[in-house]
């Protein structure tokens, strides 16, 4: 089971998080989102939320594909292996995605996109992708305050639409989700937490700017280009100890 963010299908655009920074006028220790979500009004995070989203689309009409990203998708397909996708971004740059560079390929289901709370490096939204593919553990039930889905965003084809929630738990949902079968790529830190959080293998698509990351207590493993896990997933490996 394969899941994962857009940006490690992409080359890296981090020049867009100094950009957010500059324009919420915050330093690079405090977190985007939780800034955004900190803020008093509903108008001022929405204005807030909203000058994010134009650095993003900006950058994705900019985006470059992972080299081997296709050959992986493909391999995945072939086999039957499913693919989610869990983000901090909104949907337009994941339809960018997905329409430009994996039009041809199996649709991701399900994504779970910014609308989705709490966000990485909770690992809510993974344990979502889990328990959506029916990885729960026999016999157990949610502890009472569990993170709860607000919003998650479905492939349709190329294209993603949003479904809320309404009241109560949907069928299954009552059961503890298991992460435990699932490998979540990532290249940031919030993707290694992410993902260890939720009892998952972790991935890192290492890159100049992430390298610290190589020895990160989250991280398990670390690959250059993305059908180098056509071998690990054929061979397997060892992650680290979950303490």
């Amino acid at each position: 089971m394969f899941s994962g963010s857009p940006e490690d299908k992409l080359e890296p655009q981090n020049y867009m998080f100094g950009e957010m920074r500059k324009v919420l006028q915050i330093t690079k220790e405090v977190d985007i989102l939780e800034h955004i979500y900190s803020l008093p009004t509903p108008e001022s995070r929405e204005s807030a939320m909203e000058s994010v989203r134009q650095i993003e689309r900006r950058a994705m009409t900019e985006q470059k594909p992972q080299p081997g990203l296709v050959e992986l998708m493909r391999y995945l397909d072939a086999r039957g292996i499913p693919k989610g996708i869990c983000t901090r971004n909104f949907d337009a740059p994941v339809n960018h995605l997905l329409a430009k560079f994996l039009g041809a390929v199996e649709a991701f289901h399900p994504i779970v996109t910014r609308e989705f709370r709490p966000p990485k490096p909770n690992p809510a939204g993974i344990l979502h992708i889990a328990r959506s593919w029916g990885l729960t553990r026999p016999g157990s039930e949610r502890a009472p305050g569990e993170a709860r889905l607000e919003k998650v965003y479905m492939v349709e084809g190329a294209q993603v639409r949003s479904e809320a929630v309404g009241g109560g738990l949907p069928e299954g949902e009552g059961e503890e989700a298991d992460g435990s079968g699932l490998i979540m790529v990532g290249d940031s830190v919030d993707d290694m937490m992410a993902g260890r959080r939720a009892g998952a293998a972790t991935v890192l698509l290492v890159n100049p700017a992430n390298e610290h990351l190589a020895g990160h207590e989250c991280t398990d493993l670390v690959v250059r280009r993305l059908d180098e896990l056509i071998g690990v997933l054929e061979e397997g490996f060892e992650g680290r100890e979950i303490q």
